[in-house]
């Protein structure tokens, strides 16, 4: 039996980040929420949730060899899908782009996912909030805007962060080819890159001044990465990521 205690800034985004990590839907696993957390009054005394998920057993019934079997199978490892795939190979990892399957098209799965951020922007008092997309191939990019974009980006982008990882896992609950959903607020992002570069920079500085590692906040793995790429050509330091998402951060070293 698979079980695993995750953390998060609410239980819904607690069991999100579990089921993402099993490879699981949320009707295959049993929750067991350990602490609901609080949010504490701007920014003090917030406390995360924790939840256990376990994935439930079950029995595959036997079929006539005459009729095409259909499994249910978790996928790529940065988000939680569901699928039934025809002809499924032994190996434990497959690329599902490679494989021919069933669900929603690609147009019904962007407007069910832009349906779902309009519900959760509704229920966060945002009654304004105008939503565009662009597709291209596997990717897909909302552009969101409203007045109350502080609201939807949140402290240091974790709002912001919080609503992309749910949206793609709606966008990959029943579509026929994987998505990678990209979220943004005005021009936040691009914002926020360039101030990770310009703090990769400072913190790269420091690592070499000071002889001692530097730890750098957690960060979702594309952020990480921004770090690392802006540091990729340093030849006097190195940079490698420790602990375990959503809490996995950075770490700056300098080469002796």
């Amino acid at each position: 039996m698979t079980r695993m205690t995750r953390r998060g800034a609410t239980v819904e985004l607690a069991i999100a980040s579990a089921l993402e990590a099993l490879g699981v839907t949320r009707e295959e696993v049993e929750v067991e929420v350990i602490d609901q957390g609080k949010k504490g009054f701007l920014g003090f005394g917030a406390k995360e949730a924790e939840v256990t998920v376990t994935v439930l057993s079950v029995e595959q019934p036997s079929v006539p060899d005459s009729l095409n079997e259909k499994i249910e199978i978790g996928e790529e490892p940065e988000s939680t899908l569901k699928t039934e795939i025809e002809n499924v190979p032994e190996e434990t990892v497959v690329e599902r782009e490679e494989l021919q399957v069933e669900g929603l098209s690609d147009e019904a799965a962007i407007h069910e996912t832009a349906n779902y951020l309009q519900a959760i922007a509704t229920e966060m008092g945002i009654d304004d909030l105008q939503l565009q997309h662009t597709m291209d191939g596997k990717y897909v990019h909302f552009q969101l805007e409203s007045s109350k974009a502080a609201l939807l980006i949140g402290k240091r982008g974790q709002t912001l962060n919080a609503l992309q990882q749910l949206a793609q896992l709606i966008a990959n609950k029943s579509t026929a080819q994987f998505k990678v959903v990209r979220i943004d607020v005005g021009d936040y992002r691009e914002r926020r890159e360039q101030s990770l570069e310009q703090l990769a920079e400072r913190m790269a500085d420091k690592a070499v001044r000071t002889g001692r590692k530097v730890q750098l906040e957690p960060m979702p793995a594309y952020e990480r990465k921004v770090i690392h790429h802006a540091l990729s050509n340093r030849l006097d330091i190195e940079t490698y990521s420790e602990g375990s998402d959503p809490f996995r951060y950075l770490i700056i070293e300098a080469i002796r």
